[in-house]
């Protein structure tokens, strides 16, 4: 990005941006907000970059059962259990499956992976690592390709995620990988020999100012064909049958 490209994303003019950069003017709060604003630049780094000028840092991390996030908590929860018969789960910064509707728990045990926060399943090691989902999913070298090279991209701001890569080998092919389809779907095998197909979307939280808030993304599980869903939609009509 040019300095100019940046001028006008950040709304600061190019003279200042390069006085700035040649250490003849001292950044402000706010010229450093707008500049980071416009790199799009993680809140831990923002925080960073702020102590590094002699400022405060902007940003908490405020933890999911403190009281001021109570919204957003309830806001989760209202997601998990609309997205039902279709599985959701919610996932932090390391990749963490912090919480996850029943449709999740269902889809899990068709393959004898447990999930939910109590199961301290992290999504990125049960893809990757023997024994976990990745064993089950009939495209695994292309999901596992996938997975991998998003968590490294994330791990350049991330020194939790950066730690869970260095347990975790590198998957066969990573380097191989062609261009990808538009879409990829996720394939999946149950051990009674079902082949469920999905489609993965992600939601994230607008604006957010906090730093735990930031890290959350809620990825949707959408079945992707009649098969798939009249399976998850019988395995969540059994399962209220069972509470009822």
């Amino acid at each position: 990005m040019s300095q100019l490209e940046l001028s006008l994303l950040a709304g600061v003019s190019q003279r200042h941006l390069s006085c700035v950069e040649t250490d003849r003017a001292k950044a402000s709060v706010s010229t450093l907000h707008a500049v980071l604003s416009a790199l799009d630049a993680p809140l831990e780094h923002s925080n960073e970059v702020f102590l590094a000028a002699g400022y405060a840092p902007r940003y908490a991390a405020s933890p999911l059962n403190a009281p001021e996030m109570e919204m957003v908590d309830s806001a989760i929860n209202h997601i998990l259990h609309a997205n039902n018969p279709a599985p959701a789960i919610v996932i932090a910064s390391n990749w963490d499956i912090t919480a996850a509707n029943v449709s999740a728990g269902l889809l899990f045990g068709m393959v004898g992976v447990p999930t939910g926060a109590e199961s301290g399943l992290n999504l990125l090691t049960t893809l990757l690592c023997p024994g976990g989902l990745g064993d089950h999913l009939l495209n695994a070298d292309e999901i596992r390709a996938i997975a991998w090279q998003r968590a490294n991209r994330e791990a350049a701001s991330n020194a939790g995620l950066v730690q869970i890569l260095r347990t975790i080998a590198q998957p066969e092919g990573v380097l191989a990988q062609g261009a990808l389809a538009p879409v990829v779907l996720t394939r999946i095998n149950t051990l009674q020999g079902q082949e469920l197909t999905f489609l993965s979307t992600f939601t994230t939280f607008g604006m957010p100012l906090d730093i735990t808030v930031a890290s959350l993304r809620i990825e949707h599980l959408i079945p992707a064909d009649p098969q798939t869903w009249q399976a998850m939609t019988l395995a969540y009509e059994q399962w209220l049958a069972s509470k009822a």
